[in-house]
């Protein structure tokens, strides 16, 4: 990723109303949300978040589909994973014990790996755990 669409991609989500509502889709993915929920939930008259989902759609954070009368938006976790990528590619220049925090925060959100016969298999954040104990 280019360092301008990164610039411009942050500077989507640097208004308080796109942030809130590109965090709420994230929160419910992978179904979305009609643009009048949105609106409902965030308390945002619909023309006002319609123009803050355009510039979130222009910037890549968001997409949509019709869905009988409603246009469902959904985050686009591509999008995200790419943002992220770029911010810590050059985190820990070989220190990896640097990037720990960041890797542990997102090992927070993976769900628990099972094995063939249902048992749990251990990831990333246990390594992390047992390797600070």
């Amino acid at each position: 990723m280019e360092t301008k669409t990164a610039t411009e991609r942050f500077a989507a989500l640097s208004q308080s109303t796109r942030l809130e509502a590109f965090r709420l889709l994230v929160r419910h993915e992978p179904e979305g949300l009609p643009a009048g929920e949105i609106a409902r939930e965030l308390e945002v008259p619909h023309n006002t978040l319609s123009s803050h989902l355009s510039v979130l759609a222009q910037a890549g954070w968001v997409v949509s589909h019709r869905q009988g009368r409603s246009i469902v938006y959904r985050a686009d976790l591509g999008c995200m994973r790419e943002t992220l990528d770029f911010l810590v590619r050059d985190c820990c220049d070989g220190n990896p014990e640097v990037c720990d925090p960041f890797l542990t925060a997102l090992g927070a959100c993976l769900p628990s790996v099972k094995d063939s016969h249902g048992a749990r298999l251990p990831s990333a954040d246990d390594a992390n755990q047992e390797n600070r104990e």
